[in-house]
């Protein structure tokens, strides 16, 4: 199956030929094309949708709860949180990097500090 993108694709303001290019937006790495006359992009639908379902993830809120094991405690992290980091990972079993962030607030890393630069 091909890609859309992979097409040339004509703006429909301009009719000049558009450009690949990548943008970033909250973190997400979005394939698009923009226009180099008049500057007008469109997002690759694909795209759009994985950084919609992050947005209703993110919107939501999930109350689950801590378990004691052994000489630690245990959070249960809802599946469809999971099944989206592998969605966009395409890793499990890695160690992820927990802070302390605030009274009251932790911060569970999936993605090291380096790779989210590197996008």
């Amino acid at each position: 199956m091909s890609d859309i993108f992979d097409n040339t694709i004509l703006c429909n303001k301009c009719n000049t030929q558009m450009q690949k290019a990548k943008i970033v937006k909250n973190n997400f790495l979005f394939r698009a094309v923009v226009c180099p006359k008049c500057g007008e992009k469109i997002i690759h639908p694909a795209d759009e949708n994985e950084y919609n379902k992050f947005v209703n993830l993110k919107n939501k809120e999930f109350h689950v709860k801590m378990r004691l094991v052994g000489n630690s405690y245990a959070v249960s992290i809802p599946k469809e949180i999971v099944s989206f980091m592998k969605e966009q990972e395409k890793i499990m079993n890695d160690m992820v990097r927990l802070c302390f962030e605030d009274i009251g607030k932790l911060s569970l890393n999936f993605t090291e500090e380096t790779k989210l630069n590197k996008k």
